[in-house]
């Protein structure tokens, strides 16, 4: 009898750890006093299982009776709630009452190490150093104005402004590549570009209800947002090559090339020390949740990344530029992060001061043959000293001729400054990211952080010569802001982009074969002094010859590699995941843009490409997506 009860009572207590244990979707709506709250961060505490709120404050997130839900959005109090019986859990968050009006920032006296005496040698007029106290100032005005109307259905409040008017965000106006001939334009030459930040920028449009301006989507950093499975390289060259010839999805009439670069991945051990100084905008434009907030907790995932070999300055800039940490070692997470902590926004913006303050540090304490880095935070809104996109063209490339690499992280939105990011990380060595959320900050800071901080090659180029036996025309998608002249491959003085550590780079190229009628493009009469007959030796199986050169990141001469490609078409049905996946980026893009060059812009045939190629989605992002595309009509 007592066996049979003991027994009994495991079996209850089984079934209690089974149902305990059973796995169910809770869904509800994260809201504060005034509404709901759009982009609010759900998250199973200890897990690294999350989802983030819709446009209607709604979410859904599968998780388990015991467990703990913890929500939190930018400017509010975090809220923890245990999961029990219920499937739907609403949650209203409160405001934490920061004040945003000047910065102070509090040194730590005796925790400083052996570079303490360079603390605050670089002194500006606004930065007031407060006699026995450790303590920074840079004082000034908020330069923003927080309004209390209704904007597109919601009520901002003092903490959130959820759908700005975009008026006061600038985008550098481009003219979509057209179709060439490659016997009056031989030769294609073209920056490689790993930035992913107008695929950030364009996600917050779409999540927000809004159009997305049209200058705001580069589809060369669309596809690159995405990684494909390109083999490693195997040689001595930094990265693979590898290239497709298939069907082009938009124009029936049309063919695509791919051409997929492979970054070496460097293992964590053999990554070199890293000198970093963060350059922060404090000024009164980044009074705003999603700025500086949001732009603490982000560099806080990067301060995870570092090791005691590694070091790290501050530098923050509004009505002028202070040194606020000097050099910390990396192992002295909380020093770093406390200075963080202490930051408010307040005054106008001269950022050009903070550049020429950050470089001249991380000059200081340059370590040769090691990741030299200055990671710039703004919102690109400058507007004191160097601030045109010509002054701080100038400004940036006279730095970088240091060694030092650029890395721009942008937030906020409203009056962003996307045309003046863009120029800073094309011009300096440099890399380019928008920060929409807290998730986004710990893929580039976090899960890509070696791809993000440290170069494998540097001033990467590629040219491609068509053969026009084989090509009537062709254009280059996207990459209208990366564009060389023929020329330019060869001078190792201009500049182009860089290359981390496992990262991967791809172009596409659309092209019109030969004998092909296509309405998309008018060919020219034939030359009269310019021979433009293809030569007897063009006529072979080559479609086109692709060159590539690179510099090492401490090395001031490039190096060539060369591939060739050959007319070997495969239909779309037989091309590799990858290839599809990518055209449907590519394709939603120039939907976005509004392409002319494009005959079909089925939003459900664009959807259905990505929707049947989507592999390797460990982190969901082409889910996401997949999302987004739904969104558009």
């Amino acid at each position: 009898m007592k066996n049979s009860k003991i027994f009994s009572s495991a079996i209850a207590m089984l079934f209690c750890i089974i149902a305990f244990a059973q796995e169910k979707t809770i869904t509800g709506i994260v809201s504060d006093k005034l509404g709901p709250l759009p982009g609010a961060n759900v998250v199973v505490k200890g897990t690294t299982r999350g989802t983030q709120t819709d446009f209607d404050g709604k979410y859904s997130i599968k998780a388990k009776e015991g467990e703990t839900l913890d929500f939190s959005y930018i400017g509010m109090k975090s809220k923890q709630v245990k999961i029990a019986k219920k499937t739907t859990i609403n949650v209203q968050l409160d405001e934490d009452g920061v004040s945003l009006d000047e910065v102070v920032v509090v040194g730590y006296g005796s925790e400083y190490d052996s570079y303490s005496p360079k603390r605050v040698k670089e002194k500006a007029a606004g930065v007031q150093v407060v006699a026995n106290s450790s303590s920074i100032m840079i004082r000034g005005n908020s330069s923003i104005k927080m309004e209390d109307k209704k904007t597109n259905g919601y009520y901002p409040s003092k903490h959130d402004v959820i759908v700005p008017n975009i008026g006061d965000e600038d985008y550098g106006t481009f003219i979509e590549n057209a179709f060439e001939s490659p016997k009056s334009s031989p030769l294609s030459t073209f920056s490689i570009d790993v930035d992913n930040a107008s695929y950030t920028n364009i996600r917050r449009f779409i999540n927000n209800g809004q159009s997305v301006p049209k200058d705001a989507v580069r589809v060369e950093e669309m596809m690159n947002f995405f990684k494909y499975n390109y083999p490693e390289p195997k040689g001595e060259h930094p990265f693979s090559i590898n290239t497709e010839y298939s069907d082009c999805p938009w124009n029936s009439s049309s063919k695509l090339v791919k051409i997929g670069l492979q970054g070496k991945t460097i293992n964590d051990e053999k990554l070199p020390a890293s000198n970093l100084v963060f350059l922060i905008d404090v000024s009164g434009s980044m009074n705003q949740p999603n700025k500086l907030p949001l732009l603490k907790q982000s560099f806080k995932v990067l301060v995870n990344q570092l090791r005691p070999e590694d070091k790290v300055s501050i530098v923050v800039y509004a009505g002028a530029a202070g040194l606020v940490l000097p050099p910390t070692s990396g192992d002295k997470k909380m020093t770093i992060i406390d200075a963080l902590d202490k930051l408010n926004a307040g005054g106008s913006t001269a950022g050009g001061a903070g550049i020429q303050l950050a470089y001249k540090t991380a000059k200081e304490q340059f370590i040769k043959n090691g990741n030299n880095r200055v990671v710039l935070a703004t919102d690109g809104d400058f507007n004191v000293g160097a601030s045109s996109d010509n002054d701080m063209q100038r400004l940036i490339e006279e730095e970088r001729k240091s060694g030092v690499f650029l890395t721009c992280l942008g937030f906020g939105m409203g009056n962003y400054k996307d045309s003046k990011m863009e120029t800073l990380a094309n011009k300096g060595n440099g890399n380019y990211s928008y920060i929409d959320n807290i998730q986004e900050a710990n893929r580039f800071l976090g899960k890509e952080f070696k791809g993000s901080m440290f170069a494998i090659a540097k001033d990467v180029k590629i040219q491609i010569e068509f053969n026009p036996a084989h090509v009537q025309a062709y254009r280059l998608i996207g990459y209208e802001n990366r564009k060389l002249r023929p020329e330019d491959f060869k001078n190792d003085a201009i500049d182009a982009g860089e290359l981390g550590s496992g990262h991967t780079v791809t172009a596409l190229y659309e092209i019109i074969p030969v004998n092909t009628k296509s309405d998309l493009f008018t060919p020219t009469d034939e030359l009269k002094y310019t021979k433009t007959e293809p030569s007897a030796t063009n006529l072979g199986a080559e479609l086109a010859t692709i060159k590539f050169r690179y510099k090492k990141p401490d090395g001031e001469k490039s190096i060539e590699m060369i591939e060739v490609i050959n007319n070997k078409t495969v239909t779309l049905n037989n091309a590799s995941t990858d290839f599809k996946f990518c055209a449907s980026v590519a394709w939603f893009g120039l939907k976005l843009r509004d392409s002319k060059l494009v005959t079909n812009k089925t939003t459900a045939d664009i959807k259905k490409l990505a929707q049947t190629n989507i592999t390797n989605d460990t982190e969901g992002y082409k889910a996401e997506f997949i999302r987004l595309i739904e969104a558009v009509n």
